[in-house]
């Protein structure tokens, strides 16, 4: 059985594939829906909906207040060239790299078959140096693939 915040995940990238990208939502009418509490959407969209998966989460508090979901629509290169040159900076977890992995895989920049290359290729225990070093040479090679996929592309 799939977990609650799947679930949840699930049904926010129904109803934004229906908005076309945007979307406006009540954390505690969803609360409300899902039967758990407002914590419990917050944690879904802190970790499902992060800018490294190409969202961009608007919220505010108060009797009126909303969160708004939008779901960045750059152009693929544009995209790449900013992971590159601002994202990903001189360091980067495993799990960072995870989401703006899946990100890219989510826009048919890469396949799910190259998705679990990369994702394989930069894990903790593949990198086995000390750890204040692991981030970067992390961040240099997934720079360094990312540069590749673009050239395959021209």
């Amino acid at each position: 059985m799939a977990r609650l915040s799947d679930i949840i995940e699930d049904f926010i990238k129904t109803l934004l594939k229906q908005s076309e990208g945007e979307l406006e939502l009540q954390r505690n009418e969803l609360a409300e829906y899902f039967e758990c509490a407002p914590s419990q959407i917050n944690y879904v969209l802190a970790t499902r909906f992060s800018l490294d998966r190409g969202y961009y989460i608007e919220s505010r508090r108060g009797g009126g207040g909303f969160i708004r979901i939008v779901q960045l629509d750059l152009d693929k290169d544009d995209y790449l060239l900013y992971l590159i040159n601002e994202r990903i900076g001189n360091s980067i977890s495993e799990n960072e790299t995870k989401d703006i992995v899946t990100n890219i895989m989510e826009r048919g920049i890469i396949t799910e078959r190259e998705a679990a290359i990369i994702n394989t290729a930069l894990e903790d225990k593949v990198i086995a140096i000390p750890a204040n070093l692991r981030s970067i040479i992390r961040a240099n090679i997934l720079k360094a693939m990312l540069v590749a996929i673009l050239r395959s592309r021209v």
